[in-house]
């Protein structure tokens, strides 16, 4: 069932679940997450959209990430490089064609094949030229600067192809000296996945790093995740839940829920587009910020991110 925004608003006031201090450690204050990269502005996983993210003041920019036929971690959304890259243009012939349409699948391509495709011009020609990174190139661009927010894309596809996501992201992480919660303070780091089997294994793999579990509107255990009983078993494994925002304003319970059992909350996505009518970007995510009491919010528009509680009218 799906509730009106102005009705959900109320319903949250009314059960009066207002920011608190942060359900655990790994955020010290409302945290700004550039999703992608400061995507509204530069295309999606590119050097030049995180550079972006961290001159607009993004405490973290996220990192989706898959893995190359050579075993290469790097930061692309899709399992795929045509939407966003010119695969289709340079490796015409190397397609696999699922549900009826041609695809490029990352883990088709050595890391070399992928450095020859244009990843920005599909956003603006402005961005011609710039290229997948890799991972280990992110980290150097981002560290010192913002924190990491890593996602593991899919790890059980990489799986059946032979691929451990979980130990080349932890291995990554011990390399750069940055698998621990403490290793820079400059440089925090916090993982996240849908996968509930994927936070377990790194989990029971000995990190300590913040693990949210990312629960999408469509999932069809959902409702499951989003229970009193789903919440207590996310908390196992996990030190936070990244709802999809629809979710904690269809249920206004929700939030007070899983801060009660001390899980941070870090809805997805807040962007200009699509926004609910005579809200702005900013208004939306201050809502959400500082009445619904979320710790945390991913966005487009990280410059749009209102760093303190709006003033009443």
């Amino acid at each position: 069932m799906r509730v009106r925004w102005d009705t959900a608003v109320a319903l949250v006031l009314t059960l009066a679940v207002w920011a608190a201090p942060m359900a655990d450690g790994h955020y010290t204050r409302k945290a700004n997450v550039a999703h992608r990269g400061a995507s509204a502005y530069a295309p999606e996983h590119t050097m030049a959209a995180y550079r972006l993210a961290i001159e607009q003041g993004a405490d973290y920019v996220e990192q989706d990430l898959q893995i190359t036929r050579d075993g290469v971690l790097v930061c692309l959304h899709d399992l795929t490089l045509e939407r966003t890259t010119d695969a289709e243009d340079v490796f015409p012939d190397r397609h696999r064609v699922e549900h009826g349409r041609k695809t490029w699948p990352v883990s088709d391509f050595t890391l070399a094949e992928i450095r020859r495709l244009d990843a920005g011009s599909w956003f603006d020609r402005r961005f011609a030229g710039e290229r997948v990174p890799t991972w280990q190139e992110a980290i150097d661009l981002v560290r010192g600067r913002a924190g990491l927010f890593p996602e593991t894309k899919a790890p059980d596809v990489y799986g059946s192809r032979g691929f451990d996501m979980e130990a080349l992201v932890l291995q990554a992480l011990r390399t750069n000296r940055l698998d621990t919660p403490d290793a820079d303070p400059r440089t925090p780091v916090v993982i996240q996945s849908f996968s509930p089997g994927s936070l377990q294994k790194m989990r029971a793999m000995g990190t300590k790093l913040p693990l949210i579990l990312l629960i999408d509107d469509d999932d069809p255990e959902r409702d499951r995740k989003l229970s009193d009983e789903g919440l207590k078993l996310a908390k196992s494994y996990a030190d936070g839940i990244g709802p999809e925002k629809s979710l904690l304003v269809e249920d206004p319970t929700l939030a007070g829920r899983a801060r009660r059992l001390g899980l941070s909350i870090t809805p997805y996505t807040f962007r200009a587009a699509g926004l609910p009518a005579g809200l702005t970007v900013r208004e939306e995510m201050g809502k959400f910020l500082y009445e619904v009491g979320v710790d945390a919010v991913f966005t487009d528009n990280p410059d749009q991110f209102p760093r303190t509680r709006p003033r009443s009218n």
